[in-house]
């Protein structure tokens, strides 16, 4: 049973919460010109003022994920191999309607997420044209109360914390453990128990011979900043399970070399948006918005990250794909 919490909503209900927050400020951003996204209008009504800050950091987290994700499907299209893409615990991410906007539509794309969300994102599909006219393939697109299934895209309602519930849910949706895979999760493995989300990510390793796992949370919550951070987590009703479990860079890698992957690498974001993100992006985007104190928005990119593990049996040249490529607008 989940935690109840002061405020009378399970903590399950907190942590949905955050998908709303987080479709929010995409929308605010995008609206102010950070990047482009002409889908995540269509899953937040009205988008509320956020700081420069708030902005910058979601321009790096999205610009640096969307870009690795890209670099995936576009590495396996050249070598002549299809696709696939899991985003776990997705909430109302458009990642799946970007890539099809620029001709990158995997083979593949599946998102997890609780029923609550997957019921929500299920109406929102069937009644925005735009998103819906991506569904369309070989077979029209199956609605359920809270399922998707179309012919290259599949919303599953499933619990993380389940693995083998997840991996029943994914097989019924059609998922292929042979093709080239890659994993995403934004801000879900913190929020779940050290050992499950271990056995998630051994889970995901085990079984796709060929895949990479990119993960985004916040980490380095030991100092002053950290933990005012997780003080304010805690008071909109949410632990922050796993985050003392990978504290560090070094222990965001070992995570997934100890759970059967074979290589892995982490870099916190205040460097991807120093030093890896193309300096005349950054210098556009920091021309958007006055910002009046550069050390907060350093604060709080130094204390969230980008971890990756991968598995390559197939030789597809994974080691390969990096945040050195070119930021996608």
């Amino acid at each position: 049973m989940a935690a109840i919490c002061s405020e009378g909503i399970t903590e399950d209900e907190a942590i949905i919460a955050t998908n709303n927050d987080a479709t929010s400020c995409k929308r605010y951003a995008t609206e102010k010109g950070y990047w482009r996204d002409e889908f995540v209008k269509h899953f937040c009504k009205k988008a509320e003022r956020k700081s420069p800050e708030i902005s910058r950091g979601y321009y790096a987290r999205v610009t640096a994920l969307h870009n690795l994700v890209t670099q995936f499907v576009s590495l396996t299209k050249t070598a002549g191999l299809k696709s696939q893409v899991i985003s776990l615990g997705a909430g109302f991410d458009t990642t799946y309607w970007r890539l099809c906007s620029v001709g990158l539509q995997p083979t593949n794309y599946f998102e997890v997420d609780l029923a609550t969300v997957t019921s929500k994102k299920c109406q929102y599909i069937k009644t925005k044209l735009p998103l819906l006219d991506a569904l369309q393939g070989s077979h029209d697109p199956l609605f359920g109360v809270d399922e998707i299934n179309s012919t290259h895209y599949h919303l599953v309602a499933g619990d993380l914390r389940d693995t083998e519930q997840l991996d029943r849910k994914l097989l019924a949706a059609g998922v292929d453990k042979k093709l080239p895979t890659v994993f995403i999760t934004e801000c879900v493995l913190v929020y779940i128990e050290p050992k499950l989300s271990s056995q998630l990510i051994e889970w995901a390793g085990k079984h796709f011979s060929t895949s990479m796992f990119l993960n985004y949370e916040p980490f380095n919550a030991n100092d002053t900043f950290g933990q005012v951070m997780k003080k304010n987590i805690k008071a909109r009703g949410c632990s922050l399970l796993g985050i003392d479990a990978c504290p560090d860079l070094e222990s965001q890698q070992r995570r997934y070399l100890n759970n059967g992957w074979s290589a892995s690498w982490a870099v916190d974001m205040d460097t991807v948006y120093q030093q890896l993100l193309p300096a005349d992006e950054i210098s556009r985007v920091e021309r958007l918005e006055f910002l009046d104190e550069g050390d907060l928005l350093t604060q709080l990119l130094r204390h969230y990250c980008i971890s990756v593990g991968y598995n390559d049996k197939n030789d597809v040249g994974l080691a390969g794909v990096n945040l050195h490529g070119t930021a996608h607008r």
